[in-house]
């Protein structure tokens, strides 16, 4: 019986083909055109259903999508492109970090979870991670601070701006969540 080879095995390819699917335009366009100037040709998507059809027309080497898209689970793209390239490499972004969707992630075939605002030296170093290696700590990690207020952000915007809901489902006072909201977002 041979081995198994999961993408995390597999020799980093030449071809520096990226897919990137993400349903914020503005971090969509912009990872786009980082990728471009550290040497990708890069295609976008902004849902599920783009991402998968991207990934049967012309199957990336690479690919980096967001778990969470308008119209369903970005996991489903990561299974749809390894059943046409197993050997791509995808990092997944996610705003919702934790164990078990990162866990998910590796299940579908992801070399890498990255939490978002990711920045594309972090995203260029996890693509071209040597298979089985040790990612280094981050440079400029966020500071708690900012952390505390990209999840509040984060759960705010999942709860159609509603101050009352977000409030309840961080378990904190409204007047409170209030005056985060209208501060500066920290460094």
């Amino acid at each position: 019986m041979g081995t198994v080879m999961t993408a995390k095995d597999t020799p980093i390819p030449e071809e520096r083909t990226l897919l990137i699917v993400e349903d914020d335009r503005p971090l969509r366009e912009r990872l786009a055109r980082a990728m471009e100037a550290r040497g990708f040709t890069a295609t976008i998507a902004e849902s599920v259903a783009q991402g998968i059809a991207r990934a049967k027309e012309a199957p990336p080497a690479f690919a980096v999508v967001d778990l969470k898209l308008d119209d369903g689970n970005g996991l489903d793209v990561v299974e749809a492109l390894h059943k046409v390239r197993p050997e791509a490499r995808v990092v997944v972004l996610t705003g919702f970090g934790n164990i078990a969707t990162a866990v998910a992630a590796v299940k579908y075939g992801a070399i890498d979870y990255l939490p978002k605002p990711a920045d594309a030296d972090d995203i260029y170093a996890a693509l071209l991670a040597a298979p089985g290696g040790k990612p280094k700590p981050p440079e400029n990690p966020m500071s708690a601070d900012r952390v505390r207020w990209e999840h509040i952000q984060r759960v705010y915007e999942l709860c159609g701006h509603n101050v009352s809901e977000t409030a309840r489902r961080l378990n904190m006072h409204r007047r409170t969540l209030q005056r985060i909201l209208a501060k500066r977002s920290p460094r």
